[in-house]
């Protein structure tokens, strides 16, 4: 899924737009037993409840493509006859209302998910009349793209409050408040079918996770009887290495610094074309990047293979998992250098009478702990 196909389910979770009529839970301690299930009929609710249970549904369509939120994908097998594809299509087509199946749902991810503290498992079925949009992009109510029904699951943890002083307009004074058990921020949960091209893809589920460092395997594994993605803090640590042992001495600051650069050219050029469609680096373009360093040719083709077997041949990465781009660090054993990623000109090296050293560009405007300090010449 694209960013706009999630903003626009996500969009489907508003109050007064949403079709969502009942909100399924399961209240799950930290033994993996399940304390509780419920089922909320949201015409009963507060407005203010209804809000809070579609915040935590919103945080699921909430974060960055490929990094908090990533395509897991059946095989043609999976989808024609599989235990877990047929489960997923029994919760959608059956809006919910088939208990079995939703009780089958709760207990497999009891049994796979082991957290450090209690947990709830909600889960709820929505309708998405999709509108039709012309080729500019223009939306045309009077025309359907046709009806999307998925399902959401949300995995939160439940926390306890602090008791805290709480004001009491009754006698006008504070008293403690009781401890009391919380539902916290989603650590998962995913979207079924996918909303791909605008409609439905049975082929196709979109995992959140709230952490860009867990890939949740046991969660995906139960669920969707597939590999867990490798995680973007995965991939980051990958590439640093691929890249290190792979050009050896030729992995310099002047290399690194560049290849940081042009890709982060490159995702400020993407994000200014407006394209629909994510951006990728494969392993040629960094290639590409390298040779124009000057790296010689059995580094380049080392590091293409050692690229290979890190993430498989094939694969293109996401540019925001294997560089910061939103900042620029050097750091020694010492000394940590941070620069924004458009200013890394202002850093450069130098070896003086054989001593390595990082010179920073200072014309104007230092302050040494909040003071303005010129620099003597």
């Amino acid at each position: 899924m694209i960013e706009k196909e999630i903003g626009e389910i996500r969009r489907t979770l508003i109050f007064d737009k949403t079709a969502i009529t009942t909100i399924h839970g399961c209240y799950v301690n930290g033994n993996r037993e399940i304390i509780s299930t419920f089922e909320q009929a949201v015409g009963m609710m507060p407005e203010e409840e209804v809000e809070k249970y579609l915040a935590l549904f919103k945080k699921v369509l909430s974060g960055t493509a490929e990094k908090n939120l990533i395509d897991v994908a059946f095989t043609s097998e999976q989808v024609q006859d599989s235990e877990e594809h047929r489960l997923l299509m029994a919760l959608k087509n059956s809006e919910l209302k088939d208990k079995e199946a939703v009780d089958k749902f709760f207990k497999l991810v009891t049994e796979s998910l082991a957290m450090d503290e209690n947990y709830v498992i909600l889960l709820t079925y929505n309708v998405y009349d999709v509108p039709f949009r012309a080729s500019d992009g223009r939306r045309v109510d009077a025309e359907s793209n046709g009806v999307y029904s998925y399902i959401l699951c949300s995995v939160c943890p439940v926390k306890m409050t602090k008791s805290a002083l709480t004001y009491d307009a009754t006698d006008k004074s504070f008293h403690p408040s009781t401890v009391a058990s919380a539902i916290a921020a989603p650590a998962m949960g995913f979207l079924f079918p996918a909303f791909d091209g605008r409609q439905a893809n049975i082929y196709d589920a979109l995992f959140y996770t709230g952490s860009a460092e867990e890939a949740h395997e046991d969660f995906i594994s139960a669920v969707f009887r597939a590999k867990a993605p490798m995680t973007a803090a995965e991939q980051n640590v990958i590439f640093r290495t691929v890249l290190a042992e792979s050009l050896e001495e030729s992995c310099s600051f002047n290399v690194a610094k560049k290849l940081h650069k042009q890709i982060c050219e490159r995702v400020v050029e993407h994000k200014e074309s407006k394209s629909d469609e994510p951006l990728s680096v494969s392993k040629y373009q960094v290639r590409e990047i390298l040779e124009d360093c000057g790296v010689k040719e059995e580094k380049l083709e080392s590091f293409v293979e050692s690229f290979d077997e890190g993430f498989g041949k094939g694969t293109d990465l996401a540019p925001k998992n294997i560089v910061d781009v939103k900042r620029f660090e050097v750091r020694t054993p010492d000394v940590v250098i941070k620069v924004a990623p458009d200013q890394t000109h202002l850093i450069e090296t130098r070896v003086i009478d054989g001593t390595k050293y990082i010179l920073i560009r200072a014309d104007s405007g230092v302050e040494l702990n909040g003071l303005n300090v010129s620099i003597e010449g």
